[in-house]
């Protein structure tokens, strides 16, 4: 059947309507993905420029930011240090550490089993100062230490709030070890005494060990009082038995069976030991543990633990008298306190050479102290005048 015009017009019509909506669909699509690429790319430049001023504010300000201790910055670091490497294990560098004591003495009674050592060990004296504070001989002591770093090592007890002021080329600086309050005539002094013991025993280098008080001087110079500690077979701890009540009065019958009246010693608190003996000391917790129960005032810890445990299991290291002359003729609880009036040449000597004879490895000599005590802060100006001339120093 023939269409008419009219169709024929019609359909071109539907024709043309229909490529208007596909030229329509196909505009509206390329302009949909020219948005998303004109919005990813402006997304892109934006990103990089906040991250390019990010890296810049941080650079500039991070770069300059100090790490605590050293020269060094977040992008420079300092050198990593190795915290068990051997130097750091066998010479401890920094004394702060938040060891407890329990944790500490632990740590302290390793002892190796090898008798050679894997370096060359220089054998060293630790001075260990028991303190309540200022240390008023400080010159005098940095005169004696000066020129024989290699041979000493320092550490120092004071009220833990106390900080000791010390310029950085003084052997004292940075020489305070983790400290607690300390009350004269209870354990606490015996707790002090191991802790110095202990962080003493941290470097493997220290042989002899010494415990001085801020009154206490040395009488000889540091050769002759290195040569004579580090060469005696002995430690130096007075130890004795006193039938007072000063001594055996002290005793509490509680401490059976473990500690008994025979075994019961009394001694000055200034000592010096060897350093197997200070392993010893500070390894013990059960004798310790019957005198911090049982031994209080009239009875102190202080003057009876060390010389009553020595006396028990290691009497033969132990030459039974100490290194440090005290003077107790005026009686009473503290020994006589000397100021700088007292303080002469003839007075010096007649410490070093007081007339008496004692033995050093099993062999008689006049040289029985290497320390003095107790001297009054005002003695210290006599006493540096004397030094060149008397001590030696």
């Amino acid at each position: 059947m023939a269409r008419r015009r009219g169709d024929k017009e019609d359909g071109g019509l539907d024709r043309h309507m229909g490529l208007l909506k596909l030229v329509q669909i196909l505009s509206f699509l390329v302009v949909f993905v020219a948005g998303i690429i004109m919005g990813l790319a402006t997304s892109s430049h934006i990103s990089q420029y906040f991250t390019s001023q990010a890296r810049l504010f941080f650079t500039n300000n991070i770069a300059a930011t100090k790490i605590p201790g050293g020269n060094c910055t977040i992008l420079r670091p300092c050198k990593t240090v190795d915290c068990l490497s051997m130097e750091a294990f066998l010479h401890p560098k920094n004394l702060t550490h938040s060891m407890t004591d329990k944790q500490l003495f632990w740590r302290a009674s390793l002892m190796p089993t090898k008798e050679e050592y894997p370096f060359d060990r220089l054998p060293k004296v630790a001075f260990m100062f028991l303190t309540r504070g200022p240390l008023p001989m400080l010159p005098l002591w940095e005169r004696f230490f000066r020129g024989h770093e290699k041979y000493f090592s320092i550490y120092i007890h004071t009220p833990p709030e106390y900080v000791l002021n010390v310029s950085m080329d003084s052997p004292f600086y940075r020489r305070q070890i983790p400290s607690q309050d300390v009350e004269w005539g209870t354990v606490s002094l015996v707790d002090a005494e191991k802790r110095l013991l202990a962080n003493a025993l941290l470097d493997f280098s220290n042989e002899r060990f010494v415990l001085l008080s801020e009154s206490c001087i040395p009488i000889y110079n540091f050769p002759i009082v290195y040569k004579y500690l580090i060469h005696s077979e002995y430690s130096f701890v007075e130890s004795y038995d006193d039938p007072s009540r000063y001594g055996r009065g002290r005793y509490n019958r509680k401490m059976l069976p473990d500690i008994k009246l025979f075994q019961w010693r009394k001694g000055s608190q200034w000592f010096e030991i060897q350093r197997a003996l200070a392993v010893h000391i500070v390894s013990d917790t059960k004798y310790y543990a019957i005198f911090k129960k049982y031994c209080k005032p009239a009875c102190y810890p202080d003057e009876h633990y060390i010389p009553t445990y020595l006396n028990m299991f290691h009497g033969p290291l132990n030459s039974n008298r100490t290194v440090t002359w005290v003077d107790w003729s005026l009686g009473g609880p503290h020994p006589a306190t000397y100021r700088g009036i007292n303080v002469t040449e003839s007075f010096i000597q007649s410490i070093r050479s007081n007339g008496t004879e004692c033995s050093y490895n099993s062999e008689m000599t006049s040289v029985c102290y290497l320390f003095a005590r107790k001297f009054h802060p005002s003695a210290l100006e006599p006493l540096l005048n004397l030094t060149s001339t008397v001590m030696e120093f």
